[in-house]
């Protein structure tokens, strides 16, 4: 007898590809349908927030699209700009024609121990931001961590909004990161992901390790 799965001896393993098949042509002339309704194309707000880890990583990998795509972008880093990272080794030592890269943060708040100094450099980092995201020849800007400048009132919520909304170029992307998103920024967004914690290393006593966490 045949071993072979596909062979006449299968009968019902025929039916069972038949019935695949049909399932998988009906999901596919759905989607082609959707698909052929989307035509627009948008500058997005997109925030990555939540307690899980991810959330630079994905805008990271985010702004290399753009750099495989030959798209100019740039990345503002608040709060961490003072460290060294992957990304930023990367990015500024091979792609600094593409993307420009600004770190402008001086560490985590209970680094620094000085909210006068952590709301200055939020704000420069801000400054610098605005100049980016009104360049219409950058069609993506990461604001790494702000989300956490904003969530300790270093930055105006309303106002990186109201700029966001109104004077941002109509195709530009930018992405916010960090955790504890404020809702009013969820709910400008185009697309809000959310992070969730289910396992981290350094509850078990592991430190963060290079091309893991930076």
């Amino acid at each position: 007898m045949s071993s072979d799965p596909t062979s006449d001896t299968h009968p019902a393993l025929a039916e069972d590809d038949a019935r695949h098949a049909s399932k998988m042509a009906k999901k596919k002339a759905a989607r082609d349908k959707m698909m052929a309704a989307k035509s627009g194309e948008k500058g997005l707000i997109i925030v990555h927030t939540g307690a899980g880890k991810g959330k630079s990583s994905s805008a990271f990998g985010m702004i290399l699209r753009c750099v495989a795509h030959g798209i100019p972008c740039a990345v503002v880093q608040f709060i961490k700009g003072a460290w060294d990272t992957g990304e930023r080794r990367l990015l500024t030592q091979h792609f600094g024609g593409l993307c420009q890269f600004y770190a402008m943060g001086e560490g985590f708040t209970w680094e620094t121990q000085d909210r006068a100094r952590d709301i200055a450099a939020a704000k420069a980092g801000w400054e610098k931001a605005k100049e980016l995201i009104k360049d219409p020849a950058i069609r993506m800007v990461l604001l790494d961590e702000i989300n956490i400048a904003l969530r300790y009132d270093y930055l105006d919520a309303a106002e990186v909004i109201q700029f966001l909304e109104t004077e941002k170029p109509p195709l530009t992307h930018v992405v916010l990161t960090g955790r504890n998103a404020k809702q009013e920024l969820i709910d400008a967004a185009d697309l809000v992901t959310e992070m969730t914690l289910v396992k981290h290393p350094f509850r078990s006593g592991i430190k963060g390790q290079p091309g893991v966490e930076f």
